[in-house]
């Protein structure tokens, strides 16, 4: 029953998250670069252009609840463009500027808690599965003939509501205690932080548990402006590309002829190269199975070594060669070190095991 429960809500994160992450990846890209830029000179902070560059990298960001909202809906069967609206209330630009400015608010005589909602998650996905029930309510008892416009109305009116003088504040508080708890072990030992993390980070990802980690780092992100839990990731994902590569190896030193195969392992480990590890752990390394404890280790060492660098990423992009400039920044270089340690770790381990490759050779 509890691993039941567990898949389920693992499941809904994955599903809610899965659509939007190739461009939130994108943006944190844009916001890599912009950062990147501004560094070297290339751009100044003060400028329109900067101010234009930095609309478009940090836009996905400040509006992540609408996104998330419309995703959301899909898994909690609502209407989507109802969570959408709810969203939009909570990124009211004046209703925004009150709460900035620590302005008292009261809502029908409730008082109105500040919250941060551009960039939450939280808030926005608990307002999406109160606003489920209250649309079953409203289809119940508003006649068949009203309810195109009213169950809306009322969902809207209501789902606002709770979610302004309770969810937010609430999912605010929440989302505050889980990056603090992260913040607290990370500067209580980030060497061992790393280590655990880096080395069973990619078991997470083949039972779909990686995507519960999502909301802390756009918690940490938002409440930080950065995050130390993706530069910890790195290591592992060039750890399944390094495994992948020396079973490549031992496949061919095993007479293999099949051009299939090479370009199938060649394929798995360049994408791997480039942050996407699902073709070379269930296309090689998982397979051959004893490459999947290779990669464990480059992971947590890397990622033990990645706690020395403070490195850290300012905005969401899974590690990988196309991402670098999201981590560009304090410790940089050291954490580019440790994912070619984490690279090199997985491939020379694997070398040295004993496998049999024909799992891979079909």
């Amino acid at each position: 029953m509890r691993n039941s429960v567990l898949n389920r809500i693992i499941a809904a994160i994955s599903a809610i998250f899965m659509p939007i992450i190739n461009i939130m990846t994108a943006a944190g890209i844009t916001k890599g670069f912009l950062a990147l830029f501004v560094s070297l000179g290339w751009i100044a902070q003060d400028s329109g252009t900067y101010l234009i560059c930095n609309a478009i990298a940090d836009a996905f960001f400040y509006f992540l609840p609408v996104f998330i909202a419309f995703t959301a809906a899909e898994q909690f069967k609502c209407d989507k463009f109802t969570a959408v609206v709810v969203a939009g209330v909570l990124l009211y630009p004046q209703l925004t500027q009150a709460f900035d400015a620590a302005q008292k608010i009261n809502f029908a005589g409730i008082p109105v808690t500040k919250a941060t909602y551009p960039s939450s998650v939280l808030p926005i996905l608990m307002a999406v599965g109160f606003l489920h029930f209250t649309e079953r309510f409203w289809k119940r008892v508003i006649p068949e003939i009203i309810s195109g416009f009213l169950v809306p109305l009322l969902s809207i009116i209501v789902t606002s509501m709770v979610t302004l003088t309770l969810f937010g504040p609430m999912g605010t508080w929440f989302g505050d205690i889980l990056a603090s708890g992260y913040t607290y072990v990370y500067d209580w030992n980030p060497y061992v932080s790393g280590f655990f993390l880096g080395g069973l980070i990619q078991i997470m990802v083949i039972f779909g548990f990686h995507w519960s980690l999502v909301p802390i780092v756009m918690l940490n992100i938002a409440l930080y402006g950065e995050d130390t839990i993706l530069p910890f990731i790195g290591a592992a994902a060039m750890a399944q590309g390094g495994a992948a590569l020396a079973g490549g190896v031992r496949a061919v030193a095993s007479g293999v002829q099949d051009s299939a195969c090479k370009s199938r392992i060649l394929s798995a480990v360049i994408s791997a190269v480039f942050g996407v590890t699902e073709p070379a752990m269930f296309g090689v390394n998982l397979p051959l199975k004893k490459p999947m404890a290779a990669v464990c280790a480059g992971g947590a060492i890397g990622g033990a070594l990645t706690g020395f660098t403070g490195a850290h990423a300012i905005a969401f992009a899974f590690p990988g060669l196309p991402t670098l400039p999201v981590y560009f920044g304090d410790g940089f270089w050291g954490f580019l070190g440790t994912c070619v340690v984490g690279f090199v770790l997985g491939f020379a381990f694997t070398m040295f095991m004993k496998l049999d490759t024909t799992p891979i050779e079909k």
